[in-house]
């Protein structure tokens, strides 16, 4: 029963439940930046380049079978590059919106650490000294 103990306290520790939602919460964002890129940001830069879809983009290493009905026998054999330059670009974006959120969280961090401390009260005994002399700076 040892080892269920211990998994169990794993599991509810506040680290493991905060891994779990960030994955989730990473795979969610991940989905919205693939959507922004596939539908959003490369049809445009595809028509700037002539109409061009980069999924599309495809290096045919061995052409399809096909028998003379127009039945595919055997699916041609194809490198997929617009794929590939699909999730460069889905992965540059991500690595850059984690950069900025990392960033912008260090900056609040150091703000904080970087408050000034209250001044420190001074003691009594060297408030009292301190209007003595001024007293005595007066009378002379």
């Amino acid at each position: 029963m040892g080892i269920i103990k211990e998994f169990k306290e794993f599991a509810v520790k506040g680290n493991a439940i905060d891994l779990a939602v960030g994955v989730v919460i990473g795979a969610a964002f991940g989905k919205i930046v693939t959507s922004i890129v596939s539908d959003v940001l490369m049809p445009p830069i595809g028509l700037l380049m002539g109409g061009v879809n980069f999924t599309d983009i495809k290096w045919t290493m061995k052409d399809a079978i096909i028998d003379a009905t127009g039945k595919i026998l055997k699916p041609a054999v194809t490198l997929n590059v617009g794929n590939f330059l699909q999730a460069v670009v889905d992965f540059t974006i991500v690595a850059f919106s984690v950069f900025l959120l990392v960033k912008a969280i260090n900056s609040m961090s150091k703000k904080k650490d970087e408050a000034p401390a209250a001044p420190t009260p001074q003691p009594a005994q060297e408030v009292l000294l301190t209007e003595i002399r001024d007293l005595l700076k007066n009378k002379n």
